[in-house]
């Protein structure tokens, strides 16, 4: 009969005889240091899987061949584009619209904006800006890949391009814009087209291209 805790002595002859050897001090240590590694690696291990997911989207469309990263326009560049659109009427696009800046900037300005992002991430922080300044009634953000989109019903065309890109999305403005729509590029001017108004300097450097102008020039013998 046990009691107290203790082991009889025919427990522990058997046990002996068995070849079980109950742990030393030192050996229980190292399997709780253990048991503590396993837990650290698995932190460890999901904090780089939640980090991977929240980087993949803004990481992605660097990668692409012909890719649209994500940099902040500055405050001059938005002020030249507002410089841009005055005058002007009807619907605002922003290509690639990253955080929103310019979309809420033109809502600001009375004008209907929609914006084209492909990071869902930043699609939802535009939405919650545009709430923030009192525009989501103007201001308009979708998920969308800009090759998939379709701009023939926007009268106005903003996009912070890079050279590999512009060329191509050059052809495809060509093809869908109307001819009383107006073309902004920032910080890169597209290839072939001769813009009608350029203002800014360096990187905060804007050119506008009126497709009348363009569709004229073609015309001319």
């Amino acid at each position: 009969m046990e009691g107290g805790g203790g082991i009889l002595p025919e427990k522990l002859k058997e046990e002996s005889q068995s070849g079980y050897v109950l742990p030393t001090s030192r050996e229980a240590g190292g399997l709780k240091k253990s048991s503590w590694g396993f837990l650290l690696t698995g932190i460890a291990g999901g904090t780089l899987v939640a980090v991977y997911a929240v980087a993949t989207p803004f990481l992605t469309p660097a990668l692409r061949k012909v890719c649209l990263p994500f940099v902040p326009a500055t405050t001059k560049q938005i002020e030249n584009v507002v410089t841009m659109l005055r005058s002007r009427r009807g619907p605002v696009v922003d290509i690639g619209s990253g955080d929103g800046r310019i979309v809420i900037a033109a809502a600001k300005e009375g004008f209907t904006a929609v914006g084209y992002e492909l990071n869902p991430w930043l699609v939802w922080y535009s939405r919650y800006r545009a709430w923030r300044e009192g525009v989501q009634h103007l201001a308009k953000f979708y998920i969308s890949d800009l090759w998939k989109v379709t701009f023939s019903q926007y009268s106005n065309v903003v996009i912070f391009g890079v050279p590999q890109m512009m060329p191509q999305l050059e052809k495809k403005l060509e093809l869908e814009l109307e001819d009383d729509a107006r073309v902004i590029a920032c910080r890169f001017p597209f290839p072939h087209w001769i813009p009608d108004q350029v203002t800014g300097e360096g990187i905060d450097t804007v050119w506008a291209y009126n497709m009348s102008t363009f569709r004229g020039s073609e015309k001319r013998p």
